[in-house]
């Protein structure tokens, strides 16, 4: 997903939960009396509509809206949410079948039918915003309708994806009578079918959700209302949860501030700590004289310390990362490990002469400052060390905002650039896909005609994604073999809260979504 503030392992399968303090109830604010739960985040809606969305307003909207599959506590694959059920009616995965629950209804009372879903699937083709997630959706051919209930979708190649397209926030039910057929909405309001209505939205700054009376869902909400607030930092942020302005931070975590809650405990928190899948990686630009060097890239690859970025500037919250595809999905693998082992300079400095490179090679590498986190400067100041001090570069490093820097890397001015990735759904396919092509998520074409045209086709004609493990791992090694992404850092997720709540260790779905209603106070110790 394009800049989504997301990573995608089940937290709940491998999520440990690490009381940084005793068990004193926090007192003195709103935040720990027993109000509405209070969220804190960095990740603000971008927009309200779904339509308009590829990006961390899905955070909001998974408590908003629904979605015909989505993912219940415990779950790794998507399940019936709005749907009763669902599934592929042939054996080539080309025809998705959805039958709705009965009686569904929108938040205001409206009638949620199978036009409804045919609707606004097919709106966010005819919108087709730019920032919106159109994208996801290049494997549909047409909707059709049967009565009120069914829904089906018709494919035009096979996608045993498609199940996870579907529980994607994008593809949110809206109600048809309220929301355009080709622009966005436009008004700060929603009209979904959630756990949650959203009482009251002030931009930046906070959602006040309340239970939706007339939800169906899988949801069992713990608690009856939920005031998310939006932070700038992560600094100011943990400020908030230890005063008691709020009850749980979600997103937006620095390294410096889990370390020092996970240090200091004579204060009233907990700190759930739990695998995620966001992942951190550079970008070759093909254009650039140097950048296009296969011996250059691979002489990259060779000399950087993954361990030392995680250790030195993320002080261990990531895990270091030796594939596009990280630990914990099926069809992971660690080919730049087997392939270059670990940082040799002596081994950089052979890729370069044999292709004759014998002068110190220029590069410069970009990166933003107001994205993925603080720690991205200090990370790229360890990767130029490690590069100018093996002795066969020169690095140089410019940074620019995210809007400008988008921008600069889809018009290919950088020779060297940094992204993180945070997925649309939990499958190695949406870690390789987004990346190749003539047109790709990067802006940099990177044609690889056995990757798109016969390995990730092949694994989409499985159902069973274990079925398409070799051919994720002949796609992964092609990677390695062009070393044109070079992955460097896998995510954790991390949830702090005031010791008087709970459920903080299932709230993150397979998308680390919060669902807010697991969240709820302890009555006692």
């Amino acid at each position: 997903m394009l800049n989504r503030n997301r990573g995608l392992r089940r937290v709940a399968a491998a999520a440990s939960l690490s009381l940084v303090a005793g068990c004193g109830v926090l007192s003195g604010s709103s935040a720990g009396q027993g109000g509405p739960i209070v969220v804190g985040t960095t990740s603000a809606p971008s927009t309200l509509d779904p339509a308009g969305s590829w990006d961390g307003s899905w955070e909001l909207f998974r408590n908003v809206y629904q979605t015909l599959l989505a993912y219940p506590d415990g779950a790794t694959t998507p399940q019936p949410d709005a749907a009763r059920s669902c599934g592929f009616t042939d054996s080539g995965s080309r025809t998705y079948r959805c039958v709705l629950r009965s009686g569904m209804k929108f938040a205001d009372g409206a009638a949620l039918d199978a036009d409804a879903v045919k609707y606004s699937i097919d709106r966010i083709r005819a919108i087709n915003a730019p920032s919106g997630p159109a994208g996801l959706l290049g494997s549909l051919d047409r909707v059709q309708t049967a009565g009120d209930h069914e829904v089906v979708f018709h494919l035009n190649k096979p996608d045993a994806t498609f199940p996870f397209v579907l529980a994607t926030p994008a593809m949110s039910i809206v109600d048809p009578d309220d929301y355009p057929a080709h622009s966005l909405r436009k008004e700060k309001s929603v009209r979904g079918s959630g756990p949650y209505v959203l009482e009251s939205y002030d931009e930046g700054q906070r959602a006040e959700l309340v239970r939706n009376d007339h939800y169906q869902g899988f949801a069992d909400r713990q608690n009856n209302a939920v005031t998310i607030r939006y932070f700038q930092d992560s600094a100011t942020m943990v400020k908030a949860l230890r005063a008691g302005d709020i009850d749980v931070t979600y997103r937006g975590l620095a390294a410096s501030d889990i370390v020092a809650l996970q240090a200091h405990r004579s204060t009233d928190l907990q700190l759930v700590d739990g695998a995620g899948t966001d992942i951190s990686y550079l970008v070759f630009n093909p254009k650039d004289p140097w950048a296009k060097i296969p011996a250059v890239r691979k002489a990259v690859a060779q000399l950087v310390d993954r361990a030392a970025i995680a250790h030195t500037v993320y002080k261990d919250t990531v895990d270091p990362l030796y594939s596009m595809v990280p630990a914990g999905l099926t069809g992971h693998s660690t080919g730049f490990f087997d392939d270059f082992g670990d940082p040799s300079t002596s081994k950089a400095r052979k890729f370069l002469a044999d292709a004759g490179v014998t002068q110190k090679v220029p590069l410069t590498l970009w990166y933003t400052t107001d994205r993925y986190g603080s720690e991205t400067a200090r990370m790229f100041q360890e990767l130029k060390q490690q590069l100018d001090d093996s002795g066969l570069f020169t690095i140089t490093l410019r940074s620019r905002p995210w809007k400008t820097y988008v921008v600069g890397y889809q018009k290919g001015e950088y020779p060297v650039f940094g992204r993180g990735w945070f997925p649309d759904f939990p499958d190695a396919d949406n870690f390789i896909a987004p990346f190749v092509g003539e047109q790709n998520a990067l802006g940099t074409p990177y044609p690889s005609p056995v990757i798109t045209g016969k390995l990730l086709p092949r694994t989409r004609g499985e159902s069973d994604r274990a079925e398409g493990v070799k051919d994720f791992e002949a796609a992964q090694q092609i990677l390695v073999n062009d070393a044109r992404l070079i992955p460097l850092w896998q995510g954790r997720q991390y949830v702090a809260a005031s010791d008087d709540i709970s459920g903080g260790e299932r709230a993150l779905d397979p998308s680390t979504i919060m669902m807010m209603w697991e969240l709820h106070r302890k009555t006692s110790w």
